[in-house]
């Protein structure tokens, strides 16, 4: 597997797909563009699901976050890309995305999107 950027999600098969649980990621090293001013914004993105099929796999969900780092976009656009790119990847019964933005301009933005 590649270690560049990369905007392919990697699934395999839940090993437990009769089983309700929840997978947790915290992702704390996030990082896109601003693009009105270009500068870096900084984040943790919190991944929340139950898996129903699919769960995605680790190395890929990072190289996908690393592919946002030299992209512009406003912290609401990033959070639902995420969900809506892992939800097309593995169907989950349920899943949340909390974008934790950093303090710019002594403002702290912080956005969840949800499934369903």
């Amino acid at each position: 597997m590649s270690t560049k950027p990369s905007s392919a999600l990697d699934t395999f098969p839940n090993p437990r797909p009769g089983r309700a649980y929840e997978i947790r990621f915290d992702c704390p090293e996030f990082t896109c563009l601003c693009p009105k001013t270009g500068q870096p914004d900084f984040a943790t993105i919190r991944i929340r699901y139950t898996p129903a099929e699919r769960c995605v796999e680790l190395k890929s969900l990072k190289l996908y976050l690393w592919s946002f780092r030299d992209k512009g976009a406003f912290h609401e656009a990033v959070t639902n890309q995420i969900l809506d790119d892992l939800v097309a990847a593995t169907a989950p019964a349920a899943m949340v995305v909390e974008g934790d933005f950093w303090v710019r301009g002594g403002i702290k933005t912080v956005v969840e999107a949800s499934h369903p």
